[in-house]
Order: C-alpha cells, then sequence, then structure tokens
C-alpha cells in the first residue's frame, strides 16, 4: 500500500504560489499537507512556515503531525513553546534553521511575518476574507499560501474564492483542488482508514459503499452530509439564523469549568419521535455561556424526570422554562410541585410565544450575549429553523429531532426575564411583515 492516497501526492506534489483544497471531512488531507510542510522546511534552509487553524489546538494537532514526520524522516527537531498561554504559538526548529510556528487565530497575527502559510479549517475562521487579506502580503518575498478546508456555507469567502477560480477566469492564478468522499473512496481512502482501526471495529466489514452510507446516516441531514463530505455548500439564505452569526458566537466550553454564576434551564420534551432536549445557560457579566445540553430519545417520564432534578440541582437553576404543550403538561406540574411555582415556569407553544422566545434567541446571538460549543449536532439544530411563506417557524425531522436544542436553548435564554427583547426590538422585527397573532 503506497505510503499517501493519490489525492494527497498530488498536494503534495503542487507548488503553485495559492492553492486551495475543497475536501471531505477526516481524509487525511491535513496529515498530508504537515508532511508537505516539513518537507519544504528541510529542502529551503532558513524558511519560514506559519500554521494557522481554526482554534491553537488544531493547529498544535497539525504541528504534531510534523513532529511524527520528523521522526519518521529521523530528522532533529527542537520544539519550544513561545508562550505558556494556550492561545500563543509554538515552534519547531529543523538544523537548517528553518521554523515551522503555529500563529494565533487571531488575524492581527499574520501581520508583519515573511514566509509559507498554511492555513487550515479556513472557512470556520471568524472572517476568512480579512484573514486571506492580512496572511496573502506575507508571501511578497516567498513562499507559498495554502488554504484547506471544507465548507461552511455558499456565502464565505472561502467559497468565493472556489467560485471566482470556476467561473471568473482565475484572477489570482489559484490552483484548485477538490476531494470528496467518493473521491477518496475510489482512490483507496477506506484501506488506509481500515489499518488503523482496531480488528474488531464494524467498519473493518465494510466496503466502500457501506461506508459511504454509514457516514451519510450519520450526518444531521441531507444537507450537512452535502458540506460536509460532498464539497456542496450549504445556502441558508432561508435559515433564520446564519451559521457567520453562530460561528461569531463559539467558545471552548469545558465541564471542568466551575459554576460561577446563576443558571437557567429550558426544557423541551417529547417522547417518541423527537428528543427531549435540556439546556442549561450559566450567566457571567451580562453573557449567557451554554454550560450542559443533554438530549434524551425514547425515554420513559420517570428517566426524563431524573435528569431533570439532577441537572437542576448540580447547576443549582434559578428559574426553569418548561414546554408544557401537549404531553409536557404533567411534567410541568410535577417539577412545579418538586421546585415551587416561583422557579418553575409553563410555557405553551403558540405562534406568539414561538416568535417572541426565536427573535429573542436571534438578538442575543447579533449581540454577543451568548456562547454556544462548537456542537454539530447543535448547530444542525439551530441552522434547520426556517420561515415558511406564512412567517410560521418550521424545521425537517430527521434521526436528530426536530430542532428540539433550538426550542430548548430559546426556552433556557427566556427562563431569565432580563434577557427579553425591549418593545422597540420586538418592533423592529415585525416591520414589513404581517403579525403572527393579529385577530
Amino acid at each position: 500500500m503506497s505510503f499517501f492516497l493519490p489525492y494527497q501526492i498530488r498536494w503534495i506534489q503542487d507548488n503553485s504560489r495559492i492553492k486551495i483544497m475543497e475536501k471531505s471531512r477526516q481524509i487525511g488531507l491535513s496529515w498530508a499537507a504537515a508532511y508537505r510542510t516539513l518537507r519544504n522546511a528541510t529542502c529551503q534552509p532558513y524558511s519560514n512556515h506559519w500554521i494557522c487553524s481554526r482554534d491553537a489546538k488544531q493547529a498544535q494537532l497539525f504541528l504534531e503531525d510534523c513532529k511524527r514526520f520528523a521522526h519518521i524522516l529521523n530528522l532533529p527537531v527542537k520544539q519550544k513553546l513561545l508562550s505558556k498561554k494556550p492561545e500563543n504559538r509554538s515552534t519547531l526548529t529543523l538544523n537548517n534553521k528553518s521554523q515551522l510556528t503555529i500563529l494565533s487565530s487571531n488575524i492581527n497575527a499574520q501581520a508583519g511575518k515573511r514566509g509559507s502559510r498554511i492555513l487550515d479549517e479556513f472557512a470556520l475562521h471568524a472572517s476568512p476574507e480579512e484573514l486571506y487579506n492580512i496572511a496573502y502580503p506575507g508571501i511578497t518575498w516567498g513562499g507559498q499560501l495554502e488554504i484547506i478546508s471544507t465548507h461552511r456555507g455558499a456565502h464565505n469567502f472561502f467559497n468565493q474564492l472556489i467560485e471566482e477560480v470556476r467561473n471568473g477566469h482565475n484572477p489570482k492564478n489559484i490552483s484548485l483542488h477538490r476531494v470528496t468522499l467518493t473521491d477518496a473512496l475510489e482512490q483507496g481512502f477506506l484501506a488506509k482508514l481500515k489499518s488503523k482501526l482496531p480488528a474488531d471495529d464494524p467498519r473493518q466489514a465494510m466496503d466502500e459503499g457501506d461506508y459511504y452510507n454509514f457516514i451519510k446516516n450519520s450526518c444531521a441531514t441531507e444537507k450537512s452530509f452535502l458540506q460536509e463530505y460532498m464539497c456542496q455548500p450549504y445556502d441558508d439564505d432561508n435559515a433564520f439564523l446564519s451559521y457567520e452569526l453562530l460561528e461569531s458566537c463559539f467558545y471552548e466550553n469545558t465541564e471542568e469549568n466551575p459554576v460561577l454564576g446563576p443558571c437557567f434551564m429550558g426544557v423541551d420534551l417529547a417522547r417518541t419521535q423527537d428528543l427531549s432536549a435540556f439546556v442549561v445557560l450559566e450567566k457571567l457579566n451580562g453573557i449567557y455561556f451554554l454550560k450542559i445540553i443533554k438530549c434524551l430519545k425514547n425515554a420513559r417520564f420517570d428517566e426524563q424526570e431524573l435528569l431533570f432534578k439532577q441537572l437542576f440541582s448540580q447547576y443549582r437553576c434559578q428559574k426553569v422554562c418548561i414546554d408544557r404543550t401537549g404531553i409536557g403538561g404533567q411534567f410541568f406540574e410535577r417539577a412545579q410541585t418538586f421546585f415551587g411555582t416561583y422557579c418553575v415556569e409553563g410555557i405553551s407553544f403558540t405562534a406568539k410565544t414561538k416568535e417572541q422566545m426565536a427573535y429573542n434567541l436571534k438578538a442575543s446571538f447579533e449581540r454577543k450575549t451568548i456562547r454556544i460549543p462548537r456542537d454539530e449536532h447543535l448547530i444542525q439544530d439551530l441552522l434547520s429553523i426556517r420561515l415558511n411563506e406564512q412567517q410560521q417557524f418550521q424545521a425537517n425531522h430527521n434521526a436528530l429531532g426536530h430542532a428540539d436544542r433550538f426550542w430548548a436553548l430559546a426556552l433556557a435564554l427566556h427562563a431569565d426575564r432580563q434577557s427579553s427583547v425591549a418593545p422597540f426590538a420586538a418592533e423592529f422585527f415585525n416591520i414589513n411583515r404581517p403579525s403572527l397573532y393579529e385577530n
């Protein structure tokens, strides 16, 4: 078996000044790019190679791959931590004085540095266009600009660059690479993957068709599969929330973080078809942090009640809002009996209450007063909400529910009355569209 697959070899051997890879997730491209970076550093004494990814942890993984290749090739390297702060950089130095250095995901870290750039997970950066604008001048005196990413929406600057290559006569002279899951499977990816998996992994028994269906069926929606694995960017023009809006509010959540502020919980209940979603928000200095999200499917009500009590007690929730519509009525009454009428409030889902909570949540994202983890299932739920022609909120059912996390998050935010949208803001949202609840 060849050490590299054909699509990896093409990327390694492409010495274009600017090149872009639109790719399926988890096909080993960053690994191949790490080898290319080390190889170039070895062949070019005193050269600089700057590595930037969506966050410091991801960039550090890239640098670790470079170190592994150095050990495989028996190349002595020295690693130096340039700052104890995790968001700052560390560097590998070769004997020929070439350096491979992690850069912060902050776009300003690119300024004033000469040498090759590797922009990994490019579309996931807070502002890909600004990142490109600052990174590009760094190769004026030599080096390459390498951009690697899966898609994040049709209007992302990453996709704009690709469309410019395909349909705009390629004014920047960019070399474009594209590898879908199908491309990777056709070029031997599954055999390579199996060689790294344990003998008892169920994927060992799959052929390429089985693995393709396994990945497709595991995705939240058909659209997410096409974007994440088939290089077809998701057009979210009709989405109530955009990916760019959510991305601006991501934060790194760890369960080890102590609870320091008041907590509020939202509960969206289901019994069979959909999910029961439990969301806890912690409020710190006017910002709501999503502390934990738990989902249950086909769970008995006593199991759901047990989880609810555990979360309520663990996070010492000041207020809870529960969807009391339909089957939620009895659950709400029991919760109110147990924790009190002040701490537990039932919300009947009507066109009016859903509109108020949805726009309140959207306003919080726009004001950057809410922070959420980079959780793919949560993100897909938040992006799934649409306004139909009657201006009513809707979302398709799928294997992961029916936007249950969206409504649980909206309920948690609603639990703190101080977060409510002021009347003038609600009025602004309703401009140029009929009310949902006029008589």
